[in-house]
């Protein structure tokens, strides 16, 4: 199994950190395309949702993101220290509704719960922990 670890401060800039590092885990391990493909989206959604409105200071905080990948296996650890929020508590949005009758917000998490195959998430010691899988096809 290869893992991989990075600490990001709260900042939007620090994604492009993130980009790099799933860049390195297709490289290093032959990751297909379309895993890449949804890792970026799932983890551009999630931090910058953490980024964005996890915090309710202009302090800096750590975010660790942890990748690890075996031969049948993506799984990503998020670990932040923002106000408690569970994204599988968020409701599923409407996609029944017409475009101009559908809040704003919400699709993100939606396309998290159907890019990962399993999704999870605990608060503990003041931190929320969010794990994701992705079956390597």
């Amino acid at each position: 199994m290869t893992t991989l670890q990075l600490s990001l401060r709260n900042q939007i800039g620090e994604l492009e950190r993130v980009n790099g590092l799933v860049s390195r885990l297709e490289r290093d391990c032959g990751l297909p395309a379309e895993i890449v493909f949804d890792l970026n989206v799932v983890l551009d959604e999630l931090l910058s949702n953490i980024i964005n409105y996890g915090y309710t200071d202009d302090t800096p905080h750590e975010i660790g993101v942890t990748l690890s990948v075996s031969a049948a296996m993506v799984e990503v650890r998020i670990e932040d220290d923002g106000i408690a929020f569970d994204p599988l508590a968020a409701p599923e949005p409407d996609l029944t509704l017409p475009l101009a009758l559908r809040p704003i917000g919400g699709l993100g998490l939606h396309f998290v719960r159907k890019l990962m195959d399993d999704v999870q998430y605990k608060r503990e010691n003041n931190r929320n922990i969010l794990f994701l899988k992705k079956k390597i096809i």
